[in-house]
């Protein structure tokens, strides 16, 4: 009986076959990645707004004032009380009732009267000028509602956290492309229900979900791809995140054409009703099906590749076999129980949350610099594309670690720089920003493959989705880091940025060269490392 490995040389390792899934299933990273940074846009500055007076709208109705003569009646004398009040989370403590003047509606003392006027702080009667173009003015995201928004986030990344878990053990149990299947339908049902949400609850409800269901997505193609390819395309992996980046670049674009938030939403949401039709062109993973004793069905997917391919599978074949080493319940003790395991996973586990942190601190950051938000978006995610082709080219000449450990310090310096460097210079500021976008990615992209060369066969699986599980926690943490520090001092998250890469720029030095090294498949062989 030939192992599954052999099987596949014969049948080929990345041929027309596979090259054709790998192209349909990294569409999904453009959908994925659109949900992962939609908070930028979805979450926009809503223009002018202001508070409004209790009765001011029956008034401006009467009256027939157009929002910018309420403006004036409202705000104006405000300002004019105090010059340091804007008139967004304040508003002058009066009602206006019936008896209002249409044209000096403080009363006889007109505008002038305004700085004796007590102030009251305001709460839900904001207007605004671009009523749906966010949910911040959708759900008035505002003055001290304002953390909501970093909340809005976070929820996204706790639903990727519960989906690695809950969906990465559903795909080993049931099957990879019924789950990645399912999880495509889940995203967009949620999408079009987070789109046309009542209130604010309901939206957190199913965009935590439509997270849940996006990380299935995203993590189920991932592992179809590299298990339908042989042993030595363990680039796949890297290849497969340019389609990530393609959908960053994308992204700005469908948000400059869509005016309102809800377009956005379900421009983003609706692709994932299309990868449905992927059930009658992908096939379940031959590996898996293996690992359940589906012995049969796994060689009729490989003759299936074979034919596909121009290859002729040995017709004598009636049974393929494959190591089954698994551990029954893993458990994170069996990654730290010994020297070298531990040391890796920890490291691993600091480098996975610090290269999430950054990345989506660097991403969301672009939302409250100023300038031009979409050229902005679309250049910092144009330079992530270089990223992959670096790796691919550096990383079977030089290794992993160099490459590994660099990303990290030039994030680190860059980051550093552009905090510090004048806001008059703004080119050089965007450039060396820039720079630190591309430099993360690079250390993003090869903690992916890294971690699963640092593991054991026989705790592989469970290892990489106990480490990236800290790059959901580094994505709940990054809202509330930048958006609340920023509010102290807008350069305050790139100091803390740039600490946390150095850091693990050094700490990475310390992991074992892998290159050139075949997979271990023992915990005594990772000790030998």
């Amino acid at each position: 009986m030939p192992s599954f490995d052999e099987v596949l040389k014969e049948a080929g390792e990345f041929g027309r076959f596979q090259k054709r899934v790998f192209f349909l299933l990294s569409q999904t990273g453009i959908t994925f990645s659109s949900l992962f940074a939609s908070v930028v846009f979805l979450g926009r500055a809503p223009g002018n707004f202001w508070c409004r007076i209790p009765g001011a709208a029956e008034l401006s109705e009467r009256c027939g004032w157009t929002l910018e003569e309420e403006r004036n009646f409202t705000v104006l004398p405000l300002q004019l009380g105090n010059e340091s009040v804007s008139g967004e989370c304040e508003r002058l403590d009066v009602t206006w009732d019936a008896s209002a003047s249409c044209s000096s509606p403080l009363g006889r003392g007109g505008n002038g009267s305004a700085g004796s006027r007590p102030l009251a702080p305001c709460r839900g009667h904001w207007v605004y000028e671009q009523p749906r173009s966010s949910i911040v003015s959708e759900y008035d995201l505002v003055c001290g509602n304002a953390w909501m928004l970093d909340l809005s986030q976070a929820i996204l990344n706790l639903g990727f956290l519960a989906g690695a878990f809950i969906l990465g053990y559903a795909a080993d149990r049931y099957g990879r492309i019924l789950i990645y299947l399912l999880s495509c339908l889940g995203v967009g049902i949620c999408g079009i229900i987070v789109a046309f949400s009542p209130n604010f609850t309901v939206f957190l409800i199913f965009r935590f979900l439509q997270g849940m269901f996006g990380k299935g997505t995203w993590m189920t193609c991932y592992v179809i791809v590299t298990e339908i390819v042989g042993s030595d395309q363990r680039m796949v992996g890297i290849v497969i995140q340019i389609f990530f980046t393609l959908g960053i670049i994308i992204l700005p674009g469908i948000a400059y054409l869509i005016p309102t938030w809800q377009g956005i939403q379900l421009a983003i949401s609706l692709p994932n009703f299309l990868f449905l039709l992927y059930y009658w062109v992908v096939p379940e993973s031959p590996r898996w099906l293996l690992t359940r004793k589906k012995g049969e069905k796994a060689l009729k997917i490989m003759r299936r590749i074979a034919k596909h391919n121009g290859k002729f599978l040995s017709p004598h074949y009636s049974e393929i076999t494959i190591s089954n080493e698994e551990v029954s319940n893993p458990s994170f003790l069996d990654l730290v129980r010994t020297p070298q395991m531990r040391r890796n996973t920890l490291i691993l586990m600091y480098a996975w949350f610090t290269s999430a942190l950054i990345y989506q601190g660097l991403v969301m950051r672009l939302g409250i610099i100023g300038g031009n938000l979409y050229l902005d978006f679309f250049i910092s995610g144009a330079v992530e594309l270089p990223s992959a082709f670096l790796i691919i080219v550096t990383m079977d000449r030089i290794g992993r670690r160099l490459p590994f450990a660099m990303g990290n310090i030039v994030a680190s310096v860059a980051c550093l720089i552009t905090a510090f460097l004048p806001e008059d210079i703004p080119w050089l500021k965007t450039t060396v920003a820039t720079l630190g976008r591309l430099s993360i990615t690079i250390a993003f992209e090869v903690v992916y493959l890294v971690n699963s060369e640092l593991y054991p066969t026989t705790l592989r699986n469970f290892g990489v989705s106990l480490c990236s599980s800290l790059c959901d926690l580094g994505g709940i943490i990054a809202p509330f880091l930048l958006f609340r520090l920023a509010a102290i001092w807008l350069e305050l998250p790139l100091v803390i940025f740039s600490i946390l890469a150095a850091v693990c720029g050094l700490l990475v030095l310390l992991l074992p060269e892998t290159k050139g090294i075949s997979l271990p498949e023992t915990v005594e062989d990772v000790e030998q490392l």
